[in-house]
């Protein structure tokens, strides 16, 4: 890896075995000449690709000491009967106190949890924090000072940049797989899990990962966590997803401190603005927020926000998304009075909005493209 090899076409098996009949003196001529000869196409030593690393070996023994298989058994009842399950999955620990980070559904439903480190090492973690619309878990492991990772930005990570993933797919624990950011920013639009209520913001990668890579971590050049591999593309190959750490860190210090998520609303449904729309409502973009439906009795209804406003500003923020307009609003608070901006049509008003507590919304399966290794 790191090197661009240049080859060139022109021989055959018919040519070669035509050289080895000629004469020693004649052979030597001709290899004269093809050392001196200017080849019709590029030729050259191998080229090294600007940046790429010789080898991935000290990063990865760096960050392994830190990620750790996840083994779960699930108790249920079915009539009378006792019934017993197992799942596998992956974690890293973010700080060396004993926090370990990985999926919801990695643990959710587990009755018991053990976390192996390295190759022997096993203990049992219990579940301080979680929030399922996120995917997001945090145990807590009684063992001492640990290994720990560090968490990186994910907002820095470019589309092109290498990463690499270490995990236990298929139960083959610590395993390491490299490649780039393919993509950034995809939404529940683009990865299909099922849950309406998901906050979706996922980082596209063709690291290889598979069933039992899930909550294990996705790693800059620097060795830092930029994401938390969550999501495959099941009908392809190199297709995953991992949640951007920067969405882990805005939730960490509740969840561990409250062992949940307690979320806002104003009582919309916000889409994308489409090119039909720019013209259709005499907007400038299409940035921004469109809102498709006002609750009835809710927030935004009783501040005066209207069927077809665009938001563009929420306490400050500029608003570029429907995603991005969610994931705040979630997290201003209950009771909060939030100032935002909304166009209607070449106006821009403004509307104070006394936020609500979001409902829960009904768990829904996964689009069957999608898979939660």
């Amino acid at each position: 890896m790191g090197l661009l090899s240049l080859s060139f076409a022109g021989c055959d098996a018919a040519s070669t075995q035509g050289a080895r009949k000629r004469a020693p003196a004649e052979r030597e001529s001709a290899v004269a000449s093809a050392a001196t000869a200017t080849p019709s196409g590029p030729r050259g030593p191998l080229v090294p690709i600007a940046n790429a690393p010789a080898s991935f070996a000290d990063l990865a023994a760096r960050a392994d000491p830190a990620v750790v298989f996840v083994k779960t058994v699930q108790r249920g009842r079915s009539g009378q009967r006792t019934i017993i399950g197992s799942g596998t999955g992956s974690a890293f620990v973010y700080d060396k106190a004993g926090l370990v980070l990985t999926n919801n559904h990695v643990i959710d439903g587990a009755s018991d949890i053990r976390v192996v480190f390295g190759k022997s090492r096993e203990m049992s973690a219990a579940v301080i924090g979680r929030d399922a619309p996120t995917d997001i878990a945090v145990l807590r492991v009684e063992a001492g000072e640990l290994p720990a990772v560090p968490l990186g930005d994910s907002d820095a990570t470019r589309v092109g940049d290498w990463v690499v993933a270490i995990g236990n797919p298929f139960g083959l624990s610590h395993t390491v797989t490299a490649g780039i950011v393919s993509a950034k920013d995809r939404t529940g639009d683009d990865v299909q899990l099922g849950d309406n209520s998901g906050y979706y913001n996922f980082i596209q990668t063709d690291a290889s990962i598979h069933p039992g890579n899930s909550g294990g971590p996705l790693l800059n050049m620097a060795g830092e966590v930029v994401g938390i591999s969550t999501a495959i593309r099941a009908e392809a190959d190199r297709i995953g997803f991992a949640i951007p750490i920067n969405m882990v860190k805005e939730l960490l210090p509740r969840l561990v401190k409250d062992g949940y998520v307690r979320r806002s609303f104003m009582g919309i449904h916000v889409a994308s603005v489409l090119p039909a729309d720019v013209s259709r409502l005499a907007l400038d973009d299409q940035n921004g927020a469109l809102v498709r439906l006002v609750l009835q009795g809710g927030p935004a209804e009783k501040a005066g926000v209207a069927l077809d406003d665009v938001v563009v500003n929420f306490e400050g923020h500029p608003i570029p998304s429907p995603e991005r307009l969610r994931w705040l609003v979630s997290l201003a608070g209950v009771g909060v009075e939030a100032t935002l901006k909304v166009r209607r049509g070449r106006q821009v008003l403004t509307r104070k909005v006394t936020l609500g507590e979001l409902p829960k919304s009904p768990d829904r399966e996964p689009h069957r493209q999608f898979q939660l290794p």
